[in-house]
């Protein structure tokens, strides 16, 4: 019960920070219970980030392959911009893309190192402008 109460915490929390820029956001219902899709909508303009939230004090991040799948799936039905967003204690909320999970034996895997030197921040994946386009051309490169 202590896990989900964090988990839904911390989702509340990056809701209220996209909010609070401007984004209309939903957190989804029986988010932390079905892996059917993201935890976390937030639109703005014709921008939509889809986000799958984590709050986790580990060294790595693991992803079940039903959840990175159906991720991937609702990435590809949706062409939203969607993230693993890993609030890590002491630093800050950080934004992995699906692409960068690395497929182990029996999940799917990014280590905090990584991570960290990637440094993609929430000031990192919000645009400049609302060209979505050029936002997924961006981060497709």
């Amino acid at each position: 019960m202590r896990r989900y109460v964090k988990g839904a915490r911390s989702e509340r929390e990056l809701l209220n920070k996209f909010y609070g820029l401007g984004y209309s956001v939903v957190r989804a219902a029986g988010s932390g219970v079905n892996a059917l899709g993201p935890d976390i909508l937030a639109l703005k303009g014709s921008l939509c980030f889809a986000i799958e939230c984590k709050a986790w004090d580990r060294g790595s991040l693991s992803l079940d392959p039903d959840q990175y799948q159906k991720l991937v799936e609702w990435e590809r039905n949706t062409t939203s911009l969607t993230f693993v967003a890993w609030k890590i204690s002491n630093k800050g909320w950080y934004f992995i893309r699906l692409s960068e999970f690395t497929k182990g034996e029996r999940n799917y895997n990014v280590t905090m190192r990584k991570v960290m030197e990637t440094n993609r921040t929430m000031e990192a994946i919000l645009p400049i402008s609302t060209d979505v386009q050029e936002l997924h051309g961006a981060e497709q490169a």
